[in-house]
């Protein structure tokens, strides 16, 4: 044991220096949350050697012991904290340790007892506060009348109980600001040592002394005035004291963790000397809480891998071992921890300071089924795998996360996968595998028949980690090998009738497709026929016209990773048998829904293989060869299935044909107001079955059965029939004045939509609900057709109440009211916002604009822009408006753009993609068809100035699609627009500028393009790589959860699996492009970079170049006028061998990606063709830029040689393993004088026989007998357990040998708790007289 004197001294150098000065002051205390920090026990214990070993109760299930903030070390999983008892845990008193006025040093142990007291009087009450809702519970279940009596005393007992408790935390808070109430230190020890300091605090005025209670600012305030070395000094005085309760040292643990919160570069300032003492004193402790609070404050104070070699001198290694193997019931030690070895990778270089000992320690938690701590050391053992392979290889931590893998339990599969994915990258790690099949093993629930049944969430699991490999790289080629043996038996899985194995298989094979399931599916998965899918199945070629598809001059700019990497594992899958699979998943199935998903998907595969596959691959396919030739014979029993099959495919190859012209149309009008349902579809048009001319009787007769004409109650309308009567004979002005003049029929509609009848508005905002805003925006649309209807909506009173609901909200009409139409409430709960969508639709046509100017709402529109309370309101008033017509809107928007607060100005941006991204309409025969977007454009140039760099961004995104057409590329270049103040940000637009000769010699003018070109050269290229990289991952990881509006997600989808835009392949476009980058000589120095460096394997900063280059050669290859580069280098033959020799799996698919944007160029084609790779193409012969091997044999080729494993470590067995031969590895050798005895002990047979048992442990067989043996010789000769220098030979072994978790504690339980002490104190006398004797 340390001298005590030692204790008292500073713990940091500069305090050494406040030491010198002796002047007193008075101590500041260290202030923690009530839910952070560790939490002292609720009731008194008995005192143990050093400290006291009470248990302790914690917070909540499901709290952590870190912080709130994100801590060193802290995990985040699904693990449970350990309970407390409904009696909750009282407020802790978090006062530091403070000297009586009487000198005595154990100052605040009276104020600490009092406290005590009421806490055990608070835990009391509540026992029995808890004992009366229980029974109250129980006589709520009895006869109410029998119980009456019994009842209200239990209730007489419960307010007592209640009344008590609150008296009782009255009087311990009194008692706790009584014990933080400011002393004078003890003048024979701190005033001596603190005289004359300059880090003390400043000394408060006389009148500040007092206790008072003060606010929480000025409490602030305090803190952050209060000198840090002081309080840590303060603080560790206070630990200093030995026999205290664990509650003592759990607050001031939780104090110091707070001071090194408040000062984090406190930690870089510690004397080890004497901080280090004090921990291990903690974590000695024979208190579970004291050494968890230890855990937690030494994970507080690393600073960086100094530090943590510091910490490890102090033997926290052995100390780390001990606790992990402890039993459940320490689990809240053994969670601290555990955060505390993973607060090593939280530290640069910090895993390098993990001894083997301790990672086979986690290894052992993580192969322990029934711990809780399992998943946690799986995720560290994951962690270090990425960081440090080889140290998880030698522990023997290989086995226990492929074991993970294979059972489905653990909730981050993904992230175990790709943890073996970065090893299988390279060949250095790759060999770290021993068989190379670890990936394999999440595929054995499907392949066995026995493990499927009541494992849904196993089979769920390992779906999400085979999906997670196919969408790799190095996922493809590890299952790759031994001609995909691994999705062969994926494919024969369906084989097996096992309807849950079989629903998620289709599934995973949807999601590794990218296959989106269309709208319509549900209801073909139902049974229901395809003719009776709704609207857009029937969607007819005029339904696209006013919302045409975005045509785009430079649309070969954008070519998709994505579709390109799917094409690959379509053909792999096509290759290993899927469409046979799926055939006879058809016949064999009796699950009509099962059935119905498997057509579904063969029918998209057939599509997507027609798409995106070369036509040498994807002929055969069409064919189904097995279901025709089923079909054709009549007088075989799988006739009918077969046929049925057939006709299904043919209907569903049609019905998305038609829905994905529906899909083109959508996306190219993206809708920014309201509801993106709100806004009609002319797809409604196109599809109603009623006849525009029709006789006088047919009409009446639908207008009788509409219902409107019989009651008022709109529920009873038929919303449906209306909705084709509007679309219909509606259209014919004959009928909308017989609606007018002869029924009521347009004045109930009408008045439905009055907002003063508050019938419409206020309907409840739902989904099913946006049919009543779909029916009005018809319902006007088709009024505005003709002049009875124009001249009839003018004169109704919708429009005079909406223009006063408006000018509830215009502070200028005059008009208030309290409880108006458009609140935030209303808009958000109901119907109401819907009225925007009416308005958009008067906006859309003159006569309409007429209307609205008329009741003077644009004026109203102006004033309820400049509300910044209302940016909700303002944002569905600007994203139902129609801006096609030059009109006041305009401005209104424009001042939108630039007065309103961030959100409306980027939300206005985004709404001005949908203008510039259409095929504008010629409204004039001159031709001038552009008109329509001009004035977008000026906008969004206007916004590249904006003060804030986001919307800038937004605006620089809209205008490098809008870009997509020349005409307008050549406008936003006439306008000239400065984007030096955008760095980066305006980079894109810049490079897009290049693509034609007017904005080359705008640029040149600029000096902008040698530049760039430099930059590109210098350092660019490598940056990119890194981009391309993570834009694939972005795509290929599933969708985000969060509902997003359609302006955010089109956003979003425009750029997602995209190749971002090249410096180079801008270039390329144009003459004088091609011309400088001739001159410059970069394509020849890219060519031989990739020639010189391409089979580099090891070196991270030469494959990273290499891939630089090939991207650039790649963006320049697939530009037509960059063909000629390709033919004066010959480049492709050494891209090719990239792509089918690397033995980075990486870099593979970097050059399968090249050569892909190389075959979208006709003489990269033709290069390609050369070379055996083949092109797909769309039905116009045009290159789609998806290219394969005629034989995915040789893209997939691994030398054998890259896949040997390394030698095994020459491990002996028990039988040969020579004991008094054992080497002490680090952390667990200490210095040679230390073992200057060590050979006594296998003189001694006893010594011997136990160090042979321990091995013997490590076997099965073996096991029970050696662990009976142990238990009789410890209950003989328990002084041999009591010898450090044996205890270190069996830490040895415990090292270097794999054991189970229950086998190493109870090793380590046969020795004495003070062998632990002595050795992280480094006091072996005792041992010493042991073996003396």
């Amino acid at each position: 044991m340390a001298p005590t004197s030692a204790l008292g001294s500073s713990v940091t150098p500069t305090q050494n220096n406040a030491f010198r000065q002796s002047r007193s002051m008075s101590s500041p205390e260290g202030v923690q949350g009530e839910n952070d920090g560790l939490y002292p026990p609720p009731r008194l214990g008995k005192d143990g050697r050093s400290l006291s070993n009470t248990s302790l109760g914690f917070g909540p299930r499901g709290a952590s012991l870190a912080p709130s903030s994100q801590a060193p070390g802290s995990f985040s999983s699904d693990l449970r904290s350990v309970g407390v008892p409904r009696s909750g845990t009282p407020r802790i008193d978090l006062g530091a340790y403070t000297t009586r006025d009487d000198g005595r040093e154990d100052g605040g142990t009276a104020s600490e007892v009092r406290q005590a007291e009421f806490r055990d009087k608070i835990n009391k009450e509540t026992k029995i506060k808890i004992g009366s809702e229980n029974l109250l519970e129980a006589l709520a279940s009895k006869n109410a009348k029998q119980t009456r009596d019994q009842r209200l005393k239990v209730e007489s007992e419960l307010n007592s109980s209640n009344r008590k408790i609150a008296e009782l935390r009255t009087q311990l808070e009194e008692e706790i600001q009584r014990a933080k109430r400011p002393t004078t230190p003890n003048k024979s020890r701190l005033s001596t040592l603190f005289r004359g300091s300059p880090l003390r605090s400043p000394s408060h005025p006389e009148e500040n002394q007092a206790v008072v209670v003060v606010p929480a600012e000025c409490l602030d305030n305090e803190v952050e005035s209060e000198s840090p070395t002081y309080v840590l000094a303060d603080i560790l005085q206070a630990l200093e004291v030995e026999g205290m309760q664990p509650e003592y040292y759990v607050e001031r643990a939780n104090s110091l963790v707070e001071l090194f919160k408040r000062h984090p570069t406190l930690k870089y300032d510690l004397a080890w000397s004497i901080f280090g003492l004090r921990i291990q004193m903690m974590l000695l402790s024979d208190s579970r809480e004291v050494v968890a609070a230890g855990y937690r404050l030494t994970r507080y104070a690393i600073a960086d891998r100094k530090s943590l070699q510091t910490i490890r001198a102090l033997h926290t290694d052995e100390l780390i071992i001990l606790s992990l193997v402890k039993e459940s019931k320490a689990s809240i030690e053994r969670e601290q921890a555990l955060k505390f070895v993973r607060a090593f990778l939280d530290v640069k270089d910090g895993v390098r300071e993990l001894s083997n000992a301790v990672v086979r320690t986690i290894v052992s938690v993580a192969e322990y089924y029934e711990d809780r701590l399992r998943s946690i050391a799986v995720l560290t053992l994951v962690e270090i795998l990425v960081r440090e392979p080889s140290l998880v290889v030698t522990a023997g931590g290989i086995g226990s996360l492929t074991d993970a893998l294979a059972e489905g339990n653990y909730h981050g599969s993904e992230s175990l996968v790709s943890a073996f994915l970065h090893l299988l990258d390279t060949p250095h790690q790759r060999k770290l595998l021993r068989s190379g099949y670890e990936l394999e093993a999440a595929f054995s629930p499907f392949t066995d028949p026995l493990a499927v049944h009541g494992h849904e969430e196993r089979l769920r699991t390992n779906a999400r980690s085979i999906a997670a490999m196919l969408k790799s790289w190095p996922g493809i080629f590890a299952l790759s090998r031994q001609n995909f043996t691994s999705i062969k038996s994926l494919l024969l899985s369906l084989y097996y009738p096992a309807p849950l194995a079989r629903d998620l298989i289709l599934e995973l094979f949807f999601d590794v497709l990218h296959i989106k399931p269309p709208s319509w599916s549900s209801s073909f998965l139902a049974g229901r026929r395809l003719t009776t899918y709704g609207r857009v199945a029937n969607l007819k070629a005029e339904s696209s016209d006013n919302r045409a598809r975005p045509d785009s001059d430079q649309d070969s700019s954008h070519f998709s990773l994505v579709g390109h990497y799917t094409a690959l594992i379509l053909a792999i899958l096509i290759h290993c048998g899927l469409l046979k699979a799926l055939s006879d998943l058809v016949d064999d199935t009796i699950d009509l829904t099962l059935r119905r998903k498997a057509i579904l998907l063969l029918g998209e595969v057939m599509k997507l293989a027609n798409e995106s596959l070369p036509s040498t691959t994807s002929a055969d396919l069409q064919i189904l060869p097995k279901l025709l030739a089923a079909a054709a014979r009549e007088d075989e029993e799988g006739f009918s299935t077969a046929t049925g099959t057939v006709y299904q495919i043919d209907s569903i190859n049609r019905t998305l044909y038609r829905s994905g012209l529906a899909s083109r149309a959508e996306e190219a009008w993206t809708p920014g107001g309201w509801e993106t349902s709100n806004i009609p579809k002319p797809a409604e048009s196109g599809s109603t079955k009623l006849n525009v001319e029709m006789d006088d009787l047919q009409f009446r007769s639908l207008l009788l059965e509409t219902q409107v004409l019989n009651t008022v109650n709109y529920l009873k309308w038929k919303w449906d029939l209306i909705n084709d009567l509007i679309d219909g004979p509606l259209l014919n002005p004959r009928r909308v004045l017989e609606a007018i003049s002869a029924t009521k029929f347009l004045k109930r509609l009408i008045g439905f939509y009055r907002p003063f009848k508050f019938r419409f508005s206020d309907i409840k905002n739902t989904k099913p609900n946006q049919r009543y805003v779909r029916t009005g925006c018809a319902l006007l649309r088709t009024l505005l057709k003709n002049p009875e209807g124009i001249r009839y909506l003018a004169e109704s009173k919708l429009l005079r109440q909406l223009a006063e609901c408006l000018a509830q909200l215009d502070r200028t009409s005059g008009l208030t009211s309290e409880s108006p139409l458009f609140s935030p409430h209303r808009i958000t709960e109901t119907l109401t916002g819907g009225y925007f969508a009416l308005l958009g639709v008067l906006s859309s046509d003159p006569q309409g604009l007429l209307m609205i100017e008329r009741w003077r709402m644009i004026n109203m529109f102006y004033h309820i822009v400049e509300l910044r309370s209302r940016g909700d309101l303002v944002q569905v008033l600007l994203g139902n408006m129609d801006f096609s017509l030059d009109s006041h809107l305009r401005v209104m928007l424009s001042k939108a753009l630039t007065a309103c607060p961030k959100s409306v100005r980027i939300f206005s941006t985004k709404l001005l993609r949908k203008y510039v991204t259409r095929i504008p309409q010629i409204t004039s025969s001159n031709g001038a068809e552009s008109s329509n977007a001009d004035w977008a454009i000026r906008l969004l140039v206007t916004q590249l100035y904006d003060p804030e760099v986001e919307v800038c961004e937004v605006a620089v995104q809209v205008l490098e699609e809008a870009c997509n057409r020349l005409h307008y590329l050549e406008y936003v270049v006439r306008c000239r627009p400065a984007l030096d103040h955008l760095g980066e940000i305006g980079a894109p637009l810049l490079l897009r500028f290049l693509s034609t000769s007017l904005g080359y010699q705008y640029l040149d003018g600029l000096d902008y393009i040698t530049q760039e070109m430099d930059d590109w050269f210098l350092g660019r290229n490598d940056s990119y790589v890194t981009l391309v990289e993570a834009s694939l991952s972005r795509a290929l990881l599933e969708p985000s959860e969060r509902p997003m509006s359609g302006i955010d997600e089109t956003f979003q989808r425009l750029n997602a699996g995209m190749v971002p835009p090249h410096f180079y392949r801008e270039l390329t476009r144009t003459r004088e492009g091609c011309k400088l980058l001739k001159q410059s000589g970069h394509f020849g120095e890219f060519v031989a970079t990739v020639q010189d460096f391409w089979s580099e394997s090891e070196d991270s900063e030469t494959m990273l170049k290499v891939k630089g280059c090939l991207w650039a050669i790649g963006n320049i290859g697939s530009m037509e006028l960059g063909a000629p580069f390709l033919e004066e280098t010959d480049v492709v033959t050494w891209i090719v061998r990239i792509a089918e020799k690397s033995d980075v799996m990486t870099m593979r698919g970097t050059a399968f990606f090249v050569l892909g944007l190389i075959s979208r160029s006709l003489h990269g084609t033709e290069i390609l063709a050369e070379h055996g790779w083949d092109t797909a193409a769309n039905t116009l012969g045009q290159s789609v830029g998806y290219c394969l091997p005629p034989n995915l044999g040789v893209l997939f080729s691994v030398g054998q040689h890259n896949l040997f494993p390394l030698p095994r470590a020459k491990t002996k067995s028990s039988s040969q393993l020579n004991l008094s031969r054992l080497t002490f590895d680090e952390p667990l050798r200490r210095p040679v004088a230390t073992y200057s005895k060590a050979t006594a002990l296998y003189e001694d047979p006893i010594n011997a026989r136990i160090l042979s048992l321990v091995v013997d442990l490590g076997n099965t067989v073996l096991t029970k007998r050696a662990a009976t043996d142990l238990h009789s010789m410890k209950s003989k000769r328990a002084e041999n357990f009591s010898q450090i220098p044996l205890f270190r030979k069996v830490m040895h072994i415990l090292e270097n040998h794999t054991f189970r978790l229950p086998v190493r504690r109870f090793v380590i339980d046969l020795f004495d708790k003070s062998v632990m002490r002595h050795i992280v104190l480094e006091d072996e006398a005792s041992s010493d007289e042991d073996l003396d004797g």
